[in-house]
């Protein structure tokens, strides 16, 4: 038997939640249904995705009476809007769906009578001291939506919901007029220990998040993550609002107004990049990850995505460290070296690390984004924990543990590099990037994962030269490590992309048909059947100091 062989048996004979040591309740039979399965033979990888499993469900549980919803985890009892009802919710959607229902409900039933939306519920209540938004809401609530099965009743709701905040937003952060979103305080955008926010307030004014300290000779900030996640939220409210039969067209001209106020305002072209610009008109020159939030909504055209890589995501001198985007540029006297702490002063963090991907995934950027997670994968293998931050430099664990969004990563990671991931588009990605070449004793000889789409069991195996899917038990699909080979929800292949930053030849195997591919990173080669019939290629961006 190969090692590829060893680890399908592996998979076929886990039963996943007793491996993991959990009780099957209605929750955790939620995530049986899923199919979800991973192996590997050698490295720590299956223990650490067991373990992810294990803590995941200790992070599922009733807040204030609720039903069971998503909890921060760590040090953090509840659920943040910015993280929790958001990009943790979005990732949850395609392992434990019914649980980012439950929770994207939790933060519309608490709702204030004005619209505000409670930055976090925890036992204690609703707290309404600041925003704290980051990832839009409505992205997550159209993509649940659509990977769910296009619940109606919850889809009004939400929009509901999210309609009266956007009014809310408009009515109270926008006090000069701008068009932007201002940010009142520190925790506006859940920037800890930032030097964005140096000599700012932690609060809202009396913890009142419609307030500013009157005092303070720098505030309100025109805040461009806030302005941007507007304009996405109004984009998508858009989307949601035609699918409900009312009319998208307002929704377009608001998420284009406050696009051009976001340019407007807080763009500095001599940088290329974004800034906040202060009460007093100047702007607050502090580079941070203000930028991957921004154009993780979606913010900016193919070139200007391009220029962002080459000039600072990439930039070994500015956010490109060995283990992940550091929340600050690494150039910047300030940076904050302590990753012990809860700080958006210096170190990784593991909520930059889950937005990342919907940033480099809109501009077709996907060998860029595997290469920047492969040491992190490396790191998290030899963890005892799931923290909140990482130390750019040598990737120990840093602050907390038990963290859902450190968790979430790891079972995105591993699903979206080399397994099967479902997409609210409706196309399945099965990915060939068997971890085998990562360091620090962490790589795997072989792999497998499992994942049930539409009633159909399919199985993705590989090693460090092939990868093997197979469809109910037989095998569907073979190609090289290095591809992804993108499907329709019945598994016909409609498209290869190259995951690797060099070119990758080799024969993708349908069935009993196959083609011979050359195929270079980020291209992506358009398929009907076995013919190929268009490609397409934004390059691929180098790392530099």
């Amino acid at each position: 038997m190969t090692a590829i062989d060893d680890s399908l048996a592996r998979l076929r004979s886990a039963d996943v939640l007793q491996r993991a040591g959990i009780d099957a309740g209605a929750v955790h039979e939620g995530f049986r249904e899923s199919g979800v399965r991973f192996a590997a033979i050698g490295g720590a990888l299956e223990d650490r995705w067991y373990q992810a499993i294990r803590e995941l469900a200790l992070c599922i549980r009733p807040i204030a009476g609720s039903s069971p919803v998503l909890n921060e985890g760590g040090v953090y009892r509840g659920s943040w809007i910015e993280s929790t009802g958001t990009i943790n919710s979005e990732l949850l959607s395609r392992f434990v769906p019914q649980v980012t229902r439950a929770t994207h409900l939790l933060f519309a039933a608490r709702q204030r009578d004005d619209g505000m939306i409670p930055y976090k519920v925890t036992d204690a209540g609703a707290g309404f001291s600041q925003i704290q938004i980051v990832t839009p809401l409505a992205r997550t609530v159209w993509n649940h939506y659509l990977l769910a099965g296009r619940d109606g009743d919850y889809l009004r709701t939400m929009y509901d919901a999210m309609v009266r905040y956007d009014e809310w937003l408009a009515t109270y952060r926008d006090t000069r007029g701008t068009g932007c979103v201002e940010a009142f305080c520190t925790f506006d955008t859940g920037h800890d220990l930032s030097p964005r926010f140096w000599h700012v307030p932690d609060r809202g004014y009396r913890a009142d998040a419609r307030r500013y300290d009157p005092d303070s000779p720098i505030l309100p900030f025109l805040a461009p993550d806030l302005t941007a996640n507007v304009a996405c939220q109004r984009a998508y409210l858009a989307l949601i609002a035609e699918e409900l039969g009312e009319d998208a067209e307002p929704w377009r001209e608001k998420a284009q107004a406050s696009l051009a106020a976001l340019w407007e305002h807080c763009f500095d072209a001599e940088d290329g990049i974004f800034y906040d610009r202060d009460s007093t008109g100047a702007l607050v020159r502090v580079q941070s990850d203000v930028l991957l939030r921004t154009l993780a909504c979606e913010v900016g055209d193919a070139s200007f995505f391009t220029a962002s890589l080459e000039r600072y995501l990439l930039n070994t001198g500015k956010f490109f460290a060995h283990y992940g985007f550091t929340s600050l540029a690494m150039d910047d006297p300030r940076f904050d070296h302590d990753f012990t702490r809860n700080s958006w002063g210096g170190p990784s963090n593991f909520l930059s690390l889950i937005r990342a991907p919907h940033a480099f995934e809109h501009h077709g950027h996907v060998a860029e984004l595997a290469l920047s997670a492969m040491p992190v994968l490396a790191a998290m293998a030899g963890h005892d924990r799931f923290p909140q931050c990482l130390d750019p430099w040598s990737g120990a664990a840093g602050f907390t543990e038990s963290y859902s969004p450190s968790i979430l990563w790891l079972l995105d990671a591993i699903e979206r590099h080399c397994g099967i991931l479902p997409r609210p588009d409706g196309e399945l990605w099965f990915t060939g990037l068997a971890p085998t070449r990562l360091d620090h004793d962490a790589a795997v000889e072989a792999m497998a994962y499992a994942r049930t789409v539409g009633g159909v069991g399919y199985e993705l195996a590989g090693d460090d030269e092939r990868t093997v899917v197979y469809r109910d038990g037989v095998e569907h699909l073979a190609f090289p490590r290095g591809w992804r080979v993108i499907t329709d929800t019945l598994g016909t292949p409609t498209a290869v992309v190259g995951m690797s930053p060099r070119a990758i030849a080799g024969t993708l195997t349908i069935g009993d048909r196959s083609v011979s591919l050359t195929i270079a990173g980020n291209e992506r080669v358009q398929l009907s059947g076995a013919e190929v019939m268009s490609r397409t290629s934004v390059g691929v961006v180098t790392p530099r100091a």
